[in-house]
This record gives C-alpha cells, structure tokens and sequence, in this order.
C-alpha cells in the first residue's frame, strides 16, 4: 500500500466538490455511456505519462489491478492452461491462478527480474503461452529491468508467439518504462491508483491492443461492473488537475526517504539497490523462521514461501517501507528487524 499522507486534505476536498457540484443522488445509478468514455479517456491520460501512447479505446476500466488480471486470466486461459510467473511472484497473482486452476509455472530471477533464457526454456517445457510479469518495481524484490533485458524478454515473447501481462502497478514510483511499447499485440498492461496514489481508490485499467481488449470484454461491460460512480468521479478529477500526480510527486519522493533510511539501518547490501516500496532481506534463517522472530519484537514481516511457485524453504522475508505511519515508526522497526539479525549472526559465530 502507499504511504498515507495524513496532513493531507485532498479527499475531503473532492468530497465537498462532488457534493457542491450537483444532486448526490446522481451516484445512486449505475455508470453512463459518457461517464465510461470519460473515464477511460482520463486513463489514458494517466497511463500516457508512463511513456504510453494509449487511446480510450486501447483501455478498459476495472475495480482495481487484481480485478483487473482476473479478468484478462479468466477471459485468455483455459482451467488447466499453464501460466509463466516470475520464480517469486505476488500473493495477489499465485490467488487469481489458484481459483482459475492455472497452473503456475516459475522463471528464475536474477536482480533484474526474470532471466530471458530461463523464460525460453520453461515456455518450450511447460508449453505455456501466456506469461504474468512484473518488470518494474517487482513485487517481492523491487527488481527492476534495465534496457537491455526489456529487450531481450520481448524478443522472446515475439520469438515464440507468447502473450505477457504486465503488472504496472508499482511502475510509476520508479524510472523504468512498461514492456508495453516493445510487444505490439503480444502485451497487455495492468494497473490502477491503489500502489502509487492511493489506496482506497479502487480504480484500474486493463491497456493494449484493441482486438485483445474484445476478447477480455466484448461489448465493454464485463470489467467495469465494480467501480462505483463515486470513485471513478473522484480518480478522474484528481488526474484532470493533476491532484494524481502530485500525490504520486509526494509518494516517490517518500519511497526515496524510507528506502534511504532502510539502507543506513540495514545495510547497503539490501535489495533492490535503487528506492523501492518494499525490500527483499536474505538472512541467516528460513523466511518463516525470521518472520516468526521478527513478530515476537512486534514487527510484520513477510517470508519468502508467500511468494514462491515451488515449495520450499527460502532464507529471506519482504520488507514493506511504506506501511508504517510514519519515518519514525519505520525506522523503530527496521532496527528491530536488525537486531533479529544480528541476534542469529551471534548464535551462529558462537
């Protein structure tokens, strides 16, 4: 989740806005014709400023990201279909497979995200066509690809005919462009406000190819069922005065800070090596063993197995940077965290 600027006014102020502006009871009906051009348009213009060069109609409104992959999942696969995932992926992706019976077949990783002969070689294995990636700001490492790996990953999508989905949810708390532009027909782009802008905004769009978006939601009415007039009212004014992205101004340069402080506290060995919302901590211990200490001194972490494809214990545990109220409740639990390390180091020395 983003961190929750609490001195700010900007939802009251949209909130006395949509009441000042006409009768509420407009926000009893269901969405207009005109109210989803609208916002499809403003989705556009939100996900332009990725690098993009979106229409209205290469986008599809949705009740956040995860309604968002579910959909594309459901409408793209088949129950048994075999899906590509990073070796490490994001609980949120491991559930929507589960209930789809999707089968999740892991990529190795390095720190730039998956490896792109690894990505050959399970794809020809498992003869899975569809792969759900998270190229910038990995949910759990914070990886991000550089140029070259964007490239060398799209020339395995193009090679072997594959279809990627990009979870851009992070991406515009980091420099890092999508995929997007680099596969054509062959990409599909997921995203929302609840990563970057804010939380409770649960508003997301489905991006790409036209001919792609009619097989998600052929007549442009499957997706969009869960946004409530309310929120896309709300999302919509905050991206047309530009509210979104000063509030995403103020969320990346927040991220920098706690990932600043993480790094004096633990070390600059931590990954990733560049701001991040959350950070990846290889320890001494097996994640749960290190996650189970870390709660005993009143600090949540979450252990490597949440996120793994294949069973097995892992030594590391995924820091979240922007869940604590403030820098000092961060920096209190990432010296808590320390001392859990430094407590195993000794047992271990002894």
């Amino acid at each position: 989740m983003p961190v929750v600027d609490e001195h700010g006014q900007d939802l009251e102020n949209a909130l006395r806005h949509v009441l000042h502006q006409g009768p509420a009871h407009g926000l009893e009906h269901y969405l207009g014709a005109e109210q989803l051009l609208l916002g499809r348009l403003q989705g556009a213009s939100w996900l332009n400023l990725r690098g993009l060069q979106l229409t209205a109609s290469q986008v599809l409104l949705c009740g956040g990201a995860q309604q968002g992959l579910f959909s594309v999942l459901l409408s793209l696969c088949q129950p048994g279909e075999a899906v590509m995932v990073e070796a490490l992926t994001a609980p949120g992706i491991k559930a929507a497979c589960r209930q789809l019976r999707l089968p999740l077949h892991g990529v190795a990783m390095d720190d730039q995200g998956i490896l792109p002969d690894d990505l050959d070689r399970v794809a020809r294995a498992s003869g899975a066509r569809l792969v759900v990636l998270t190229p910038a700001l990995h949910n759990p490492t914070g990886a991000s690809m550089g140029e070259q790996r964007r490239q060398e990953i799209a020339a395995v999508v193009e090679r072997l005919d594959l279809l990627l989905v990009e979870d851009d949810v992070y991406g515009a708390l980091g420099d890092q462009p999508p995929l997007l532009p680099l596969l054509g027909a062959r990409g599909l782009l997921v995203s929302s406000l609840s990563k970057t802008v804010c939380a409770g905004l649960r508003l997301g769009w489905i991006a790409g190819d036209e001919n792609l978006l009619a097989q998600i939601d052929p007549h442009a009415q499957a997706t969009h069922w869960q946004i409530a007039p309310l929120i896309l009212g709300i999302a919509g004014r905050w991206i047309d005065d530009d509210t979104a992205a000063r509030k995403l101004a103020w969320q990346r340069e927040e991220v920098t800070q706690r990932w600043r402080l993480a790094q004096r506290i633990l070390g600059p060995g931590i990954q990733p090596a560049t701001p991040s919302p959350h950070i990846w901590l290889n320890g001494p211990r097996p994640g749960d063993v290190l996650a189970a200490a870390c709660r005993a001194k009143g600090v949540e972490v979450v252990p490597a197995q949440v996120f793994a494809v294949k069973q097995g214990q892992l030594p590391a545990v995924r820091v979240s940077l922007t869940a604590a109220r403030s820098r000092a409740e961060l920096k209190q639990a990432l010296e808590r965290i320390a001392t859990v390390l430094d407590e195993f180091t000794t047992q271990d020395s002894e």
